[in-house]
């Protein structure tokens, strides 16, 4: 127990710990600018997806089939390939494959056909009676959309930022393999190839706390915006 206690002090000295409160902060960071991006992309995205389906307000099976391959393949790349694939863009764009920035890049663009596929089954969700019930009092396309599907999708809408947002914090410790900062890097770097076994668990139960933590302010405020 005392040689288990002593290992334990010798990795975890007061420089190993402002390493681990700096890539807290990377990881927090990653996730959400990331989200931020993939929402203000992802979501009109989506909307479109679902307006221009059969039936609804804007009605284009081209469009719709193209958005929906679109959407599809997207969401179909695995990340861990998508983040190679997307290096040389990600040089490009910020002038380094390396550090939080540079992972920003593979995590939005992976997160953007995840979070328009949530955003066109969250529309899904909306009883048709509303929308028609819209139509027959004369309102236009634009108050449709944001009368009645934004109003009534909000919830659910939340649940998939909520969703998207846990996704891309468990994306951002796989963009540790290629030095993209965060926790995800700490335990590869240190934990794995210095074999510091109590680095990686102690990066491995902040990652979970930050998902858990995330996950319940999300269900909080999806249930204040519910008024059904």
């Amino acid at each position: 127990m005392y040689e288990l206690y002593q290992n334990f002090m010798n990795e975890l000295t007061p420089q190993m710990w402002q390493m681990v409160f700096k890539s807290t902060y990377e990881t927090i960071y990653m996730g959400l600018v990331s989200t931020l991006l993939a929402v203000v992309a992802g979501l009109p995205l989506g909307f479109l997806a679902f307006l221009t389906g059969r039936g609804r307000i804007l009605a284009n099976p081209t469009l719709f089939a193209v958005l929906d391959v679109v959407i599809n393949i997207g969401r179909s790349v695995p990340f861990i390939i998508l983040l190679i694939i997307l290096l040389p863009f990600t040089r490009l764009l910020v002038g380094t494959t390396l550090g939080t920035t540079a992972a920003i890049v593979p995590l939005a663009i992976a997160a953007m056909p995840f979070f328009a596929r949530l955003t066109t089954n969250a529309l899904a969700e909306i009883p048709t009676g509303l929308t028609e019930a819209g139509k027959a009092m004369g309102a236009t396309r634009w108050q449709i959309i944001s009368k009645y599907y934004l109003p009534e999708s909000l919830p659910m809408l939340i649940n998939a930022i909520t969703l998207t947002l846990v996704t891309l914090i468990g994306y951002s410790a796989m963009a540790g393999v290629v030095g993209g900062g965060g926790l995800g890097n700490l335990a590869i770097s240190y934990g794995e190839h210095r074999g510091m076994i109590y680095v990686k668990w102690i990066a491995t139960i902040i990652i979970v706390l930050i998902v858990m933590i995330f996950q319940k302010c999300g269900d909080v405020l999806a249930q204040k915006y519910d008024h059904r």
